[in-house]
């Protein structure tokens, strides 16, 4: 009797070794998971890709202060209707500015406050984006016509009324290389999670 007793505290014990060997197998398992992805999303964003918030209204309605970009960095070269993230200072800002591509290198834009209509290369663009018409900035020298330098681009916030841009002669059309990436993504908040589409037909 005190023989099968000893042999059941003994299979007890070896259940319990056992059972503790695999509570830490799988502790160890989900640690080197939980490692593997946090390198491979600071990998991601540091190569492939970045994360910025959005500070402002000047993209509104496409864009609201404080979402929270994906942004495509890697082999990206800037197109019309992109939405991009600049790195470039100027006397309305001093932070990355987020703003719509609206011409590239080598074509002419045209803004006609009147007709609250912009034009690139002659064509009006239908704008569906924008938050309502433009009217003349009035803290600004602003700029109607517009010949893109190569290698430079020309951007408008989607709040025209409330968007310092390029119409702006202190920024002007901007380096590709000021461009920090495209933002493809809304990550935060989550009622505004989704892909950001490009507004300009090409």
């Amino acid at each position: 009797m005190a023989k099968e007793k000893k042999n059941g505290e003994a299979e007890k014990e070896k259940e319990e070794l056992s059972s503790g060997d695999s509570f830490k197998m799988d502790l160890f398992f989900w640690l080197q998971a939980l490692v593997a992805a946090l390198i491979t999303l600071i990998l991601l964003f540091t190569f492939v890709g970045r994360i910025i918030g959005v500070d402002g209204e000047s993209m509104y309605p496409t864009l609201h202060h404080g979402d929270l970009l994906l942004l495509q960095s890697i082999g990206y070269e800037p197109e019309q209707g992109d939405v991009v993230v600049l790195t470039k200072e100027f006397d309305a800002s001093e932070g990355p500015i987020v703003k719509r591509v609206i011409a590239v290198g080598g074509q002419t834009v045209d803004i006609d406050y009147e007709a609250g209509t912009v034009s690139v290369d002659g064509q009006v663009l239908d704008e569906p984006y924008i938050n309502e018409a433009m009217v003349p900035p009035a803290n600004y020298e602003h700029l109607t016509h517009v010949e893109v330098p190569e290698g430079s681009i020309f951007v408008m916030g989607d709040n025209r009324n409330h968007s310092s841009d390029s119409r702006d002669v202190t920024l002007g059309t901007v380096d590709e290389r000021y461009v920090l990436g495209r933002a493809v993504w809304i990550l935060l908040p989550f009622q505004n999670f989704g892909a950001i589409p490009d507004g300009t037909e090409r």
